[in-house]
């Protein structure tokens, strides 16, 4: 396996620059594909190879179920979450669709089996057809109407946001085809809300009407808006070039602070640090200030700007303190145990006490440290964050992985003078 090796020592600022939000785009995709807008103009205009590959696995769905009805088709979802439960979704609404679905074994572990659970009962009655491999494939043949089924989805929460957000683009799609609210109920408490409310914000800006009553959300109408919204920065990504700019004196691009994306939750959480973000013209931001506390943030607000908050953590005065972080084991690899792993080989220490993680730093910085990415992409940038943070030279096994999110981060990080061999 690759083996890249991570020089901080001739550090400058420059401007680093985000892929657009995959998140945001994913939602993007579908509406587009629902209501006509298709191909999303500013996808078209972004470089293919600066695209994150999770983009790229949930167009390659859309597209397979664009085609006329027919046999089945194969779309591998890599290791995709998030597209694989999209299309999991749009699939089973998608008249007369046959879809055959694969995936990385690290993918076919995860939990799915709400979602499937709930378009069964939802849809079965009206001949959706279901099949699971162990793990793979999982093959679906969507009916070829549901004007006879009950409006409405229910699901559970607490694992994962995911499962409501595909059924909510679900809705928008029955909506379109029968003109009749559809909903998706949610059975007790939600986790990462803040990544549905961004699935609401899409819908409204594509013209749908969406209302939410206590766990219930509905959409019930359907306007074009006047033209397809625009992309913002991925604020994932940006979490990574953001710290990296405070050490270096940069700035970031795309930081579009009007962004619904959860993980602009590091612009408020860093404050407690000591750091403050600036805006400049242009959806331009940099951070400035000098670290003087720990950290406080919580998984079931921003569970994936929990690693990165992890890096910061361990170049911090203080300890910091990471809540609710069971659902880290649930990811493409188990980011608990990750952290945990990051903070030892540093030097730091990390005590789980139940679902808080707390990080103390190390009173000084190795000369060197070495992680394995186990072919998660956050963690190998968070590893390489780190290593910028604290000037302390990384060797890093893995590096590719970065395509599935942010295929630029290398080139972006040689923008700093951070020297890759």
């Amino acid at each position: 396996m690759t083996q890249l090796h991570v020089d901080p020592s001739h550090l400058t600022a420059s401007v680093l620059t985000p892929p657009i939000s995959k998140s945001d785009a994913q939602r993007a995709l579908v509406l587009a594909h629902l209501t006509g807008a298709w191909p999303l103009p500013m996808l078209q205009q972004e470089p293919e190879h600066y695209l994150a590959a999770d983009v790229h696995v949930l167009r390659r769905g859309i597209e397979a179920l664009r085609l006329p009805a027919g046999p089945v088709r194969d779309v591998n979802c890599a290791d995709g979450g998030a597209p694989f439960r999209i299309l999991v979704t749009q699939s089973a609404v998608t008249p007369g669709a046959n879809l055959r679905l694969t995936g990385t074994p690290r993918l076919g572990e995860r939990p799915h089996g709400p979602l499937f659970e709930s378009l069964r009962q939802t849809l079965g009655p009206s001949g959706l057809v279901l099949t699971e491999g162990h793990p793979w494939p999982l093959e679906l043949r969507a009916p070829t109407s549901t004007t006879g089924a009950e409006p409405v989805f229910r699901v559970p929460g607490e694992q994962s946001s995911q499962y409501a957000s595909s059924l909510l683009l679900g809705c928008a799609a029955l909506y379109l085809r029968e003109r009749r609210p559809w909903s998706v109920e949610i059975l007790g408490t939600l986790t990462s809300a803040g990544y549905l409310e961004l699935t609401v914000s899409w819908l409204r800006r594509f013209g749908f009407t969406v209302n939410e009553s206590g766990g219930r959300l509905e959409v019930s109408d359907y306007r074009a808006p006047d033209k397809t919204p625009a992309l913002p920065g991925d604020w994932s990504s940006l979490g990574y070039l953001l710290l990296i700019a405070w050490r270096t004196g940069g700035s970031v691009e795309r930081a579009d602070l009007a962004s619904a994306h959860p993980d602009q939750a590091l612009v408020r959480l860093v404050e407690r640090a000591g750091l403050t973000s600036q805006p400049g013209p242009d959806n331009t931001l940099r951070m400035t200030g000098t670290a003087k506390d720990g950290l406080v943030a919580s998984g079931k607000e921003c569970p994936d700007l929990l690693p990165t908050l992890a890096a910061l953590a361990l170049v911090l005065p203080r300890p910091s303190t990471l809540t609710d972080v069971g659902i880290l084991r649930l990811k493409e690899s188990d980011r608990l145990e990750g952290i945990r792993t990051l903070v030892d080989t540093f030097g730091g220490t990390a005590v789980l006490e139940g679902e808080t993680l707390t990080i103390h730093p190390p009173t000084s910085h190795p000369r060197h440290f070495s992680m394995d990415s186990r072919g998660d992409h956050r963690q190998a940038m968070v590893a390489a964050t780190l290593s910028v943070l604290s000037g302390v030279p990384l060797t890093l096994t893995g590096p590719e992985c970065v395509e599935k999110s942010f295929p630029g981060f290398w080139k972006q990080l040689e923008r700093t003078g951070v020297r890759l061999t």
